[in-house]
C-alpha cells in the first residue's frame, strides 16, 4: 500500500521560514518523481516543486529562489524548505509521487499517489 505522509505545516508570519516533510512508503522511492503541489481556497492545484529520479529539481515560477526541495533517500523522505514566505503562499500543500514524462512534470494529473495535505498559513 502506497502512503505519503506530510508534516511540518503551520501558521507563520510573512518573511518567516517553514519546512515540510513527506515520508513515502510502498513504492521504490528512487524510481519515482516526488514533490509538492499546493491548493489555495477557490484556486486550482498549483505545481510547487519536484525531484525526479535523476535527482533533478523543478520549481514553479512563483516559488523559484525561495523554496528548496531535497530528499534523504535512505529515509524515503522529501523536504520542502520554504523561505521568505508570503501571504500568497497560503495553501494546503500536498506531497505527490508519480512517473510523469519530463515535458509534463508539472501536470498534477500525472501523479497517482498523494498525501493527505498540510496546511500552511502565512499572515501579513
Amino acid at each position: 500500500q502506497v502512503q505519503l505522509v506530510e508534516s511540518g505545516g503551520g501558521l507563520v508570519q510573512a518573511g518567516d521560514s517553514l519546512r515540510l516533510s513527506c515520508t513515502v512508503s510502498g513504492i521504490t522511492f528512487n524510481a519515482y518523481t516526488v514533490g509538492w503541489f499546493r491548493q489555495a481556497p477557490g484556486k486550482e492545484r498549483e505545481f510547487v516543486a519536484v525531484l525526479n529520479r535523476n535527482s533533478h529539481t523543478y520549481y514553479g515560477n512563483s516559488v523559484k529562489g525561495r523554496f528548496t526541495i531535497s530528499s534523504r533517500n535512505v529515509r524515503n523522505t522529501v523536504y520542502l524548505q520554504m523561505d521568505t514566505l508570503k501571504p500568497e503562499d497560503t495553501a494546503v500543500y500536498y506531497c505527490a509521487a508519480g512517473r510523469p514524462i519530463l515535458s509534463s512534470i508539472r501536470d498534477s494529473n500525472l501523479y497517482g499517489n498523494w498525501g493527505q495535505g498540510a496546511q500552511v498559513t502565512v499572515s501579513s
